[in-house]
Parts: C-alpha cells; structure tokens; sequence
C-alpha cells in the first residue's frame, strides 16, 4: 500500500480487472465495489469472444483490484492493488491503465489447485480464444449495474460489425507487435473515455496481417486512427497523445 496523492488531485475508485491467458484485458472503474463484479466481468469476456459460456474459472487465476480510498486518519488518498500470480507480469501495464503512480503491487494469494497449470490447460479444448490475443481491452460500462447487450453496446466489441453499433466506432491501424503498442492502446482508450458519452467500438488492425482492409481504409502510414462512424468518416495519423486532436476527430 502506498500514499499517492492528496484528495484534491484524485477520487476514491474501485479498480476491476480479469485478464484471459491470451493476454486481453476486461475492466471496470466503480466508485464502490460492485456485487458479483467477477461474473459480471465473465460474461463480458464470454460476448467479446463469442465463448459458450462465461469463463469462471478464470477468476481465482487472472484477476487483479485496485482499491483507492481517503485515509480517514490522515485526509490522503491511498491504493491498496492486489494481483493474482498469473497477472502478475502485467503490473506496469495496470499501472498505465489505472493511472498508478509509486504503487506497489501485492501479490494475492490464490488457489494451487485451481490455478495449476494442468488444471487450466483441461479448458483450452472448450475455449480456445482465451489462450488467443485479440488486442482486446475492453471496459464494461461502469453506468449499468447489469450487462445488457440487447439495451445497446455497454461494451467494446471488437468483433462486433459497423452496422450493428449505435455508437461511434473506430479502427486503430498498427504494424506488427510494437513494443509501444500497448501503450499507445491504452492512452487512446483513456482519451476516448474522456472525450466521449457514449458506447464506442475500437477495432485494432495488424498492417501486416489484413493488407486489403489497409489498401480499402488507404492507410499509408501508421499508427492510424479512423473515425468509422459517425460519418463522415475522419483520420488521425501519427502518435495519439493529442488530446485536442482526439477531441476534434470524435466531434467534429
């Protein structure tokens, strides 16, 4: 646990994190912690990747909590993250994501039997794309208690098509798996959360692996940012730390 900031310059959260083998991420950022938050969290990896059913076995192996919290003793705003051993490589990158400064990660404690390496392998069979990366991270809306696909996107759905997206949808072109991938992954979801007030899709799209959809958007550069819908459609070319640009491309 650590002190990081002063209340002024942060609020209390809950931080809500389950990771696949794969290496795609699922999210939430409550004020409070939510109930059941781990099924909740199941069923949006199970939509995301089309699985038939929610992956419940994932929790006790590949989940991680950030808790922020005022010190009643002290008026400060403290962090206690905990990550489970099969996330724990991920530290930095949860760290990027929650907005971590000086944090030090515990490790929790979890199940040798459960988490055992031959326990989990007897799962690849029935849900293979867990062991798959999608570029996939996605944040359940932090509004709706429930998840509701049919009330409306309350999700990032990659995989989902334009045409079935009432909100804004966007392709993010890349080359290869760049180190700063990651990175630049997930400051350009931190932007659009702030920029946007709505459901948005963020497809993640390999140069290299899907050469005609690069040909069809006329990407000639990357990183690229494309604002699919709404039309008309819009660009942004080179490094996403424009605030302002990523603003002006989402309303413009």
């Amino acid at each position: 646990m650590t002190n990081d900031v002063s209340l002024g310059a942060s609020e209390p959260f809950k931080g809500l994190v389950l990771f696949t083998p794969g290496g795609d991420i699922v999210y939430a950022i409550e004020p409070h912690l939510r109930d059941r938050w781990h099924l909740q969290l199941c069923v949006a990896v199970q939509e995301a990747l089309g699985l038939p059913e929610p992956p419940h076995f994932l929790v006790p192996c590949y989940s991680a909590t950030i808790d922020r919290y005022l010190n009643p003793h002290t008026q400060q705003i403290e962090t206690i993250a905990e990550a489970m051993l099969g996330v724990w490589r991920y530290r930095s990158l949860l760290s990027l994501l929650f907005e971590l400064q000086d944090t030090t990660w515990e490790l929790k404690p979890s199940s040798p039997e459960l988490c055992n390496p031959l326990a989990l392998e007897t799962y690849r069979h029935e849900f293979p794309q867990l062991w798959q990366n999608h570029d996939l991270v996605l944040r359940v809306n932090q509004h709706n208690g429930q998840h509701r696909r049919q009330d409306g996107p309350d999700l990032l759905f990659p995989n989902s098509s334009d045409s079935e997206t009432s909100g804004y949808v966007f392709r993010l072109f890349i080359r290869g798996d760049s180190s700063n991938t990651e990175e630049t992954l997930l400051r350009l979801h931190s932007m659009l959360d702030r920029a946007l007030g709505h459901p948005y899709t963020l497809k993640v799209i390999d140069v290299l692996k899907h050469p005609q959809q690069t040909e069809r958007d006329r990407v000639s550069a990357t990183p690229t940012l494309i604002r699919v819908w709404p039309q008309p459609i819009r660009r942004i070319v080179g490094e996403m730390n424009d605030l302002d640009l990523i603003f002006k491309l989402v309303h413009r």
